[in-house]
C-alpha cells in the first residue's frame, strides 16, 4: 500500500508571511531613503548667508566728500583706476558661483589700505568671506606693484628733471635741485624669523621706506622692505638709487655753474646721508658754524619739509602704514609701494587732504652710527659752491 505525504499547510503560511513582512520593510527603507535625500541640507559653504547692504545700497548714494572720506579717492578717480586694473583683475562667473565684481574687489582693497582694518571687519562690511578679502588685497597690491608703480613712481627723463629743477628752485630757492630724500618706518608685527633685525631704535618692529620726492611732494623714487634696525645710510647704499647715481645713470649729463662750481642735478639728504656730488647734506653743527654754513643749513632744513609732509600725507591717507600691520612682510612691502603710487595719483588729481587724517605719530627712530669721513669728501666742493650762491642771492 502506497503512502502519500500531505503538504504542510503551517509551513506555507509562514513563508507567505515572511515574504510579506520583508517586502514591507523594503518599502519602508526605500521611503526613508527618498525622504532623507529630499530633506538633506546643502553644504554650509553654499548656504551661508552674507549681506552686502552697505556696498549695494549705501555706497551708491555717497557724495563726493563721502567717497573721499571712505576710500581716499574721488569716484571719478576710482572709476579710472577700475579701467586701468580691469585687464589684470577682472574675473568671470563660473557654473558653481558668481565672481566678486571688479569695482567691489578694488573697493575692498582700498578700504584695507585706507583704514588698516582687520580682514574680519571688512568681510562683514562687504558681505564676503575673509579669504576673499585677503585675495582682493593681495591681487590688487601685486598688480599695482607691476602696473601702477612703474607708471606713477618712475625713473625720469631729462626734460622731466629740468621741470623738477625749475619747480624746486621757484619754491625753495635751491638751483638745480630735483628732490629731497628721507626714510620712515612702517610698523609690523614681529616676524617669525630674524625678529631682532626688525626691531628699531624705538623698540618696535618695522620695515623702512626710503623715498625721494619732488618740490610738489610727489614720489619719484621709492625703496622699501629693509628691516627697521638698519641705518638709513646702509639702506641708501643697498638701494638701486645709490647704484644708479654712483654709475652716473640716474641723472642726465646736464650741469650748471653755481658758486664757481660746475654742479649737476642733486637731491637733499639729512645728516645720516653720505655727502656726494649728487647728494647734499647739512654741515655738522659742532657749535662753530659760520654764518654762511648756518644759512645753508636753514635753507636745506626748510626745503626738506617737502619730504616730511609727503610722508605725513602718505600715512594719513593710507592708515595701514601707520598701524601695526599683521600681514606677511612681503605683502607689507607691496602695500607700501602701492600706497606710494596711490599717493601720487591723489596728488596729481588734486585730491583733498584733511588735517584730521594725520596719523597720531610715533617719532621716527633716529639713525645710529655715522658716516666714514672719506665718504664725504666727494660733495664738499658742490656744497661749498651752493653755500656761496645762497649768500649772494
Amino acid at each position: 500500500m502506497k503512502l502519500t505525504t500531505r503538504p504542510n499547510i503551517q509551513d506555507s503560511k509562514l513563508d507567505f508571511y515572511f515574504h510579506v513582512i520583508t517586502l514591507h520593510v523594503l518599502c519602508l527603507f526605500q521611503r526613508a531613503l527618498l525622504s532623507g535625500a529630499a530633506q538633506r541640507r546643502r553644504p554650509v559653504v553654499w548656504s551661508h548667508i552674507r549681506t552686502a547692504q552697505w556696498w549695494d545700497e549705501i555706497v551708491p548714494s555717497f557724495s563726493t566728500e563721502q567717497w573721499m572720506q571712505n576710500f581716499r579717492l574721488s569716484e571719478d578717480t576710482f572709476n579710472s583706476l577700475c579701467h586701468k586694473m580691469r585687464p589684470f583683475m577682472e574675473r568671470q562667473d563660473t557654473a558653481f558661483r558668481l565672481c566678486v565684481p571688479l569695482r567691489k574687489r578694488l573697493a575692498i582693497a582700498l578700504w584695507k589700505l585706507a583704514t588698516g582694518s582687520e580682514y574680519r571687519c571688512i568681510e562683514h562690511l562687504f558681505g564676503v568671506s575673509k579669504s576673499v578679502v585677503c585675495q582682493c588685497v593681495q591681487e590688487f597690491c601685486g598688480t599695482a606693484e607691476k602696473v601702477l608703480v612703474p607708471e606713477l613712481v618712475c625713473v625720469l627723463d631729462e626734460d622731466k628733471f629740468g621741470e623738477l629743477a625749475v619747480n624746486f628752485e621757484s619754491r625753495w630757492g635751491l638751483p638745480h635741485c630735483v628732490g629731497a630724500i628721507d626714510s620712515c618706518h612702517i610698523p609690523i608685527i614681529a616676524p617669525r624669523d630674524f625678529q631682532f633685525d626688525y626691531l628699531n631704535s624705538e623698540g618696535w618692529h618695522s620695515i623702512i621706506l626710503q623715498a625721494v620726492v619732488d618740490g610738489k611732494g610727489q614720489f619719484w623714487n621709492v625703496y622699501a622692505g629693509q628691516p627697521g634696525s638698519m641705518h638709513d645710510a646702509k639702506v641708501l647704499r643697498l638701494s638701486p638709487l645709490w647704484e644708479q647715481a654712483s654709475q652716473g645713470t640716474l641723472f642726465p649729463d646736464h650741469t650748471r655753474e653755481i658758486g664757481g662750481v660746475s654742479v649737476g642735478h642733486y637731491i637733499l639728504g639729512d645728516s645720516a646721508c653720505p655727502l656726494q656730488r649728487w647728494l647734499l647734506k647739512p654741515f655738522h653743527d659742532t657749535g662753530r658754524l659760520t654764518e654762511e654754513q648756518h644759512t645753508f643749513n636753514n635753507k636745506l632744513s626748510h626745503a626738506r619739509v617737502v619730504v616730511e609732509n609727503a610722508f605725513r600725507r602718505l600715512k594719513g591717507r593710507w592708515r595701514c602704514l601707520s598701524k601695526r600691520n599683521h600681514c606677511d612682510i612681503r605683502l607689507v612691502k607691496s602695500m607700501v609701494l602701492t600706497c606710494c603710487a596711490l599717493h601720487n595719483l591723489c596728488e596729481t588729481h588734486g585730491a583733498v587732504y584733511e588735517a584730521a587724517w594725520d596719523a597720531p605719530g610715533a617719532a621716527a627712530p633716529e639713525p645710529t652710527g655715522g658716516v666714514l669721513p672719506d665718504a664725504e669728501e666727494a660733495g664738499n666742493e658742490v656744497r661749498d659752491g651752493l653755500m656761496r650762491h645762497l649768500m649772494n642771492n
